[in-house]
This record gives C-alpha cells, structure tokens and sequence, in this order.
C-alpha cells in the first residue's frame, strides 16, 4: 500500500534534526537543480546548514541561464569537505549512476529513475513519474508551504523539461504539480531559461557534427571526440531531433577519461533508457528514460581496444554494440516465433 504525502514528508523529516549540516549532491540538471532546492525550503529551520553541490561542471545555455537568473548557489563537489557535514541527500539521481556518488552513504535518496538504489534509511524512488520535481512538489504541498516565485519557476521548468512538454513518459500527478506550480511561477523568466542563447564558442561542434554525421537508417550517430562534455552532447542531439528524418539522434564525446554517449529520440514506440542499458550497460553506466538515456564508459574498458583518438574508430564500435544488440533482439524474437 503506497504511502501517504504526509505519512512520506514525516518519515523524511525524521532523517534530520535542527544540528544537522545537510548537503545535497546532484548531477546539475533543471530537474535535479530544483529538486534540490525543495530540499532545501523543507529543511528551512529544521537544519542547522543545507548545501547544494553539483558533480559536473555545468556548460549547457538553460542549465547556466538557470543558475543565474534564480540566483542558485551551487558548490562544486570539488570544494566540498566532506567531513563538515552530517546528512547527506541526493535527488534525480541513485548512488550507482556515477561514481562520485559512490563516495557518499547517503541518508535520503529521492528520485524517478528506474530503482537501482535503495541502501538509505529514506528513500523515494517513482520511475513512473515524469519529473523528480513532481515529487517534490507533493512534499512542499503536503508541508503546506507555499514556494517562493523561483522555487515554483525552477520546478515548473524542471517539470516542463523532463517530461517534453508532457511528450514523455506523464502521470496526472505530473500534471497536477505543473498545475500548482503555474499559479507561482514567473513563466516570462521559465522562458528566458528555455530561451538561453548558445555560445559562440559552441558553434564549432555544431560545424563538427554536420560535417562528421552518420545516418543508419533512421538514427543518426555523431562522435564529436575528445575535450567534448555531456552537456555539449545533449545540446547537439536535440538539435539533431528537430530534423523530421531522424527519429534517433545519439551523440558521443571523450570527457575526463570516459567516453559519454548521449540518446535521443521520438517517443514513439521506442525506449531510449533500455537501448542505452542493453548495449552499454556490462560496460559502463548506462540508462535512462524512454525518449532520453545516456552511457558513460571508463577509458579503462575500451582503450586496449580502440585508440580514444581515433574518432571513426570509436563512432565504429558505439554504433557496432547497437547494432548488434539490435541483432540479437530480432533474432531472439524470431527464435521464439519458431
């Protein structure tokens, strides 16, 4: 029997006592960023420090746009003492999805990806939800708080984002947070986000990317090589979805010793999340949702293979592993008609 929202928001606050230093550890996204900002309102006067610190370093136009027109103050994981705090949170994302979560026992993990982690003493895992800020809405209703103009702007942005525009994956609850949220939101500044402008000094992978594309039938592969972060990948395979031929678009690039392969693609019929797992995931971490994944392998697993250099090697084996995985599927299925 699923719980309650308010039987959910007592168990949460019973993780924290008013001499607590929380800090709240994402993977900077629109979703995980006002996640962890919920987090944090909740825990207003009931902690005696929250933080919010993000492992990546954040390059996308609406990520940065974001931080700066909310006026967000994250602290990269880099400059964190670990040792000053006493409860630790992660939101939009489960310990397993990258490593430097590992490092962390978490006391709280919420979140709407499909459950890997549950080795917390609290922990809120929806994988049918649209958005983690959905949830996070339901624990600012059920604490009867009513959110301030970026709170409410960051998790109806957040909501919008994830789900697509309700494209993606959706439950009336999504629905109803986005709902709640409009009342409070400033949706001039949720489109000045949305609207971020791209930097110039991106345009030379877009030229990359144009001139390096692979079409396999529908899906279009891009590797754009080395020194390229996931954030620039996303960037390049939404752009590539605009195009009415292309029905997937995954990007890859070499960022900090790993190989980042992002997904894309239409929604229809299709499962992005279990492509990216099925083809990446005895090699590296990998899923994801159905219309949107991404992998990421260590250098370690491919480097005696393949020479990261080689970038028509490497855009070689990505496209080889899902293709034949594509393979051994129709295969299967047609063992099982026989």
């Amino acid at each position: 029997m699923a719980l309650s929202a308010t039987k959910r928001l007592k168990s949460f606050y019973e993780q924290f006592s008013g001499d607590d230093h929380v800090i709240i550890i994402i993977n900077a996204d629109p979703d995980a960023i006002a996640s962890a900002m919920a987090v944090k309102r909740l825990l207003w006067r009931k902690a005696a420090s929250v933080t919010l610190s993000n492992i990546n370093v954040i390059t996308r136009p609406d990520n940065i746009a974001m931080v700066r027109l909310l006026d967000i103050n994250l602290v990269h994981i880099n400059k964190i003492d670990k040792d000053r705090f006493t409860r630790f949170v992660i939101v939009d994302s489960q310990p397993s999805h990258n490593e430097i979560f590992k490092k962390f026992e978490f006391n709280v993990i919420i979140d709407h990806h499909p459950e890997t982690d549950t080795d917390a003493p609290f922990f809120d895992i929806r994988p049918e939800y649209g958005a983690t800020a959905s949830i996070m809405t339901e624990y600012l209703r059920a604490a009867k708080i009513k959110p301030s103009v970026k709170l409410a702007t960051a998790l109806f942005y957040a909501i919008k984002t994830d789900t697509n525009n309700f494209k993606n994956k959706t439950l009336m609850e999504d629905i109803r947070a986005f709902q709640f949220l409009f009342k409070h939101a400033n949706i001039h500044l949720a489109r000045k986000i949305d609207q971020a402008e791209i930097q110039p000094q991106f345009l030379k992978y877009f030229e990359k990317a144009l001139q390096d594309k692979r079409m396999r039938r529908d899906r279009l592969f891009v590797h754009l090589g080395t020194g390229v972060s996931p954030d620039i990948c996303v960037i390049i395979a939404d752009f590539f979805m605009r195009v009415n031929t292309v029905k997937w678009s995954i990007v890859s690039g070499i960022y900090k010793k790993k190989l980042n392969i992002i997904f894309r693609n239409d929604g229809l019929r299709k499962n992005a999340g279990k492509l990216a797992k099925e083809s990446f995931g005895n090699v590296g971490d990998a899923g994801g949702h159905k219309s949107m994944a991404r992998a990421e392998i260590p250098f370690e697993v491919f480097k005696d293979v393949i020479d990261p250099n080689e970038e028509k090697k490497v855009l070689r084996w990505i496209i080889n592993r899902i293709e034949k995985r594509g393979a051994k599927k129709t295969s299967a299925a047609n063992n099982e008609k026989k």
